[in-house]
């Protein structure tokens, strides 16, 4: 007879690290399937984290380690391997990975979290995390007094740059129409900031820099002129890409691709949660999907004590 875990977590950033402790304590029979041979998830690229509270300062690879060796002093069980298949029979959650290997159980926290949608320009992804990045609120302290450029406009854009002009002595806003498609509150609050210059009509064509952003080329689509501006950070926002195509079929999402599921990290199959930056929410950050593991897990204890 197949072998029926209590709870498969998939995914081993924050939030499936987070819930793989919170099930070793509850003593649940667990497995924690990662895509990638270390866990961590994004933060493992990440040069420096400041707002995880009690270690400011520490390195995102060193904070993801630690989250590790923590599930490892609770003896959880770690498969490296990608989930191609997730389906629910019989009540049975039954999971697939690409060598073929099937696990069931008798619950799953999906924490597969959401990449960043890149623009996909030169110099990019050689700068990343040397003056390119995905956050203001996780790396916008480190631009103080500095001059910075956010790309995007929608109401994450806007609101990176908002935030960002309370820290810096310039920010640019480069977006590719005439108008904004974010809140017109948050529009009214950007365009009465004094050290923002809006740029419209135009795209970022590359982003340079010898050890650190240095400057962007900046290219107005109506008149294909190209500028050069100095920056020493750029912050992309156009958006996300939840990892979440693999459950789409079996679990309700939002338009978006996002796993819908409130701060119970319930979803709309019984014995099924969403947690970290897969599912909707208003906040994806460390703490917040750290927090979305433990609350992943109480549920799950309530499902299990229901069978």
């Amino acid at each position: 007879m197949d072998k029926i875990y209590d709870v498969i977590i998939i995914g081993s950033g924050p939030a499936g690290l987070a819930a793989a402790l919170y099930a070793g304590r509850a003593e649940l029979d667990t497995i924690i399937i990662e895509k990638a041979p270390m866990s961590g998830g994004q933060i493992i690229n990440t040069y420096e984290v400041d707002n995880y509270p009690g270690i400011p300062g520490i390195s995102g690879f060193e904070l993801g380690t630690k989250f590790r060796e923590h599930c490892d002093r609770m003896d959880m069980k770690f498969i490296t391997g990608e989930v191609i298949n997730f389906r629910v029979e019989d009540g049975l959650k039954i999971i697939t990975l690409d060598n073929d290997t099937v696990y069931k159980s008798k619950t799953a926290i999906i924490a597969t979290g959401a990449n960043p949608r890149k623009l996909g320009v030169k110099g990019e992804e050689r700068l990343a995390g040397m003056g390119v990045s995905y956050c203001a609120t996780c790396d916008g302290a480190f631009f103080r007094n500095k001059v910075t450029a956010v790309i995007g406009g929608g109401d994450v854009a806007v609101e990176d740059a908002i935030f960002l002009a309370r820290l810096c002595k310039k920010v640019y806003v480069i977006h590719r129409r005439d108008e904004f498609r974010a809140a017109r509150s948050y529009i009214n609050k950007l365009v009465s900031m004094e050290n923002v210059e809006i740029i419209w009509d135009s795209v970022v064509d590359e982003i340079a820099g010898k050890e650190q952003v240095e400057n962007i080329t900046v290219k107005n689509l109506k008149t294909a002129n190209s500028t050069e501006l100095p920056v020493d950070g750029v912050f992309i926002a156009v958006g996300n890409i939840p990892n979440s195509s693999v459950y789409k079929t079996a679990i309700e999402a939002d338009p978006s691709g996002y796993l819908i599921a409130g701060e119970s990290c319930e979803t709309n199959i019984p014995g099924v949660f969403a947690a970290g930056d897969v599912r909707t929410k208003e906040l994806r950050q460390i703490i917040t999907a750290a927090s979305d593991g433990a609350n992943s897990i109480t549920g799950v204890e309530k499902y299990l004590n229901t069978l």
